[in-house]
C-alpha cells in the first residue's frame, strides 16, 4: 500500500507515493521504490489511451457485465408472483366458503407478497446498475482517441488499483479489466 506524500529531496519538492511501513511502523518490509505522481498519472494515461485506442476491447466487457447483472436478476418476476397469488387467493376463498383451515395458504400468500416487494426493489437496483453501465459506454463512446492529460475524474471513474512491479505496472479498472503498462 502506498500513501501520497509531500516530499523535499535535496531541496526539490514533489509529489511521491510511498510504500506505508516506509512511513509508519506496520511490522512489515518494504522494498518498493518511492514513485513521483507524475510518472504514476503519465501510466494512468498510457492505459487510458490503450483502452481508448481499442474501443471494442472495454465495450466486450461492459457487454458482458450487463449481461452478467441480467443473468443474475431474479428467477421470479412480479408477473408470475401476480399468477400465483391470484391462484392462492381463490383456493383461501374457497377454503373459507367450506370452512376448511387455510393458514397454510395465507402462510404462502404473505411470502408471495414479501417476495413480489422484495423483486420489485431487486429490479429497481438492477436497473440502475444497468442505468450506470450504459452512462459509462456512452462517456467512453464522447471521450477523444488521446488522453493528453491526466483527467483526475476519469481516473476516478474508472480506476480501481494501480499495482506498481519491478519492470512495469498493472493498471486495473473498476470493471476488472487490466492493462500493463512497461516501465
Amino acid at each position: 500500500m502506498f500513501r501520497r506524500i509531500h516530499w523535499n529531496n535535496r531541496g526539490r519538492k514533489s509529489i511521491v507515493w510511498r510504500c506505508l511501513s516506509k512511513l509508519e511502523p506496520t511490522g512489515q518490509e518494504c522494498h518498493a521504490r518511492t514513485m513521483n505522481e507524475v510518472v504514476l498519472e503519465n501510466v494512468v494515461v498510457q492505459a487510458i489511451n490503450k483502452l481508448l485506442g481499442d474501443k471494442s476491447t472495454y465495450q466486450t466487457q461492459l457487454q458482458q457485465n450487463i449481461a452478467k447483472v441480467i443473468r443474475n436478476a431474479q428467477q421470479n418476476t412480479t408477473d408470475e408472483i401476480n399468477e400465483r397469488l391470484q391462484e392462492l387467493q381463490k383456493e383461501l376463498l374457497k377454503k373459507a366458503n367450506n370452512k376448511e383451515a387455510y393458514d397454510e395458504i395465507a402462510d404462502e400468500i404473505f411470502k408471495l407478497r414479501e417476495q413480489r416487494e422484495k423483486c420489485t426493489v431487486d429490479t429497481a437496483a438492477r436497473d440502475a446498475q444497468i442505468a450506470r453501465i450504459n452512462d459509462l459506454q456512452d462517456y467512453i463512446k464522447k471521450q477523444r482517441t488521446d488522453l493528453e492529460a491526466f483527467d483526475e475524474t476519469l481516473v476516478k471513474r474508472w480506476l480501481g488499483q494501480l499495482t506498481v512491479w519491478g519492470d512495469h505496472f498493472t493498471v486495473e479498472l473498476k470493471s476488472g479489466l487490466k492493462i500493463d503498462i512497461e516501465g
